[in-house]
């Protein structure tokens, strides 16, 4: 069997795994959107008390949850299960996972792809779809591309944190808190205007580590605002390689991980 036939057996058992209690999937499948819907909830309730938040109204900032939904929803999809690699270090599965002819990261992703979690991605999608709809939006053929490669970008880079964080289990098992910081943190951190934070902690995360450059830029590119906080237009157009220079980053500290994996025995 050649390697994409094993991966699609792989999903293919994921499929029906998870299928056969149809009741249970069903409801799994509806009550994921919740956190989602929160998310967006929230910053509706927030201009139910105010026209602007950080300089944006309703319309402007919801291109920004739109954005920040759909990309995290689906990297949590697709990748968010790489959290449970710390389980798979303490109980030794991961050991039968690097002894088989396949690439570890593919397998660990496909043996537990929460599919319940695709009614969060295609909410997100409609959000998205929906504020770009609702904005003041100047269409060209740019700005069509880049309402597309946004989210993609987005879905990318938040790949990209949930796989760095995992690494640390390979050092430390019990890191899932501080990964967690930065996959969940990040999330809500670009649902909002970046002018709504300040210092260090808007430094940190929006230039040092890319948070600024999944949904804000972006946006004021969609929008064509001028950036309040002085950079240049061209830097919402910057997405698609700071998403891959996330994914190098991360490719190359999974790949320090494994090597420096040591089994325990069990």
């Amino acid at each position: 069997m050649g390697v994409l036939p094993a991966y699609l057996a792989l999903l293919r058992g994921q499929a029906r795994a998870q299928a056969s209690y149809r009741t249970s999937f069903v409801v799994d499948l509806v009550g994921n959107v919740g956190a989602t819907v929160f998310d967006v909830f929230t910053v509706l309730v927030l201009f139910q008390v105010t026209r602007n938040l950080g300089g944006f109204d309703r319309a402007e900032a919801m291109v920004m949850v739109g954005i920040s939904s759909a990309a995290f929803a689906t990297a949590d999809l697709t990748v968010g299960s790489i959290e449970r690699v710390r389980q798979y270090v303490r109980t030794g599965l991961l050991d039968a996972v690097l002894v088989r002819p396949l690439g570890a990261l593919p397998q660990l992703l496909l043996m537990d792809l929460p599919l319940r979690k695709a009614a969060r991605s295609l909410f997100g999608i409609g959000v998205l779809v929906t504020a770009l709809a609702l904005a003041d939006v100047s269409w060209t053929p740019g700005r069509v591309a880049l309402a597309v490669l946004a989210p993609l970008a987005g879905v990318v880079f938040f790949g990209s944190i949930f796989v760095a964080t995992a690494t640390l289990s390979f050092w430390w098992i019990d890191s899932g808190e501080v990964g967690a910081a930065f996959t969940y943190g990040g999330r809500d951190f670009t649902t909002y205007p970046m002018t709504v934070y300040s210092g260090w902690f808007r430094a940190v995360f929006a230039y040092g580590l890319g948070f600024g450059f999944v949904a804000y830029y972006p946006a004021l590119a969609l929008l064509g605002r001028a950036d309040p906080l002085g950079l240049p237009a061209w830097v919402g157009w910057t997405a698609p390689g700071v998403a891959l220079l996330a994914a190098a980053g991360a490719a190359t500290a999974w790949r320090v991980g494994v090597r420096h994996y040591r089994s325990t025995g069990s």
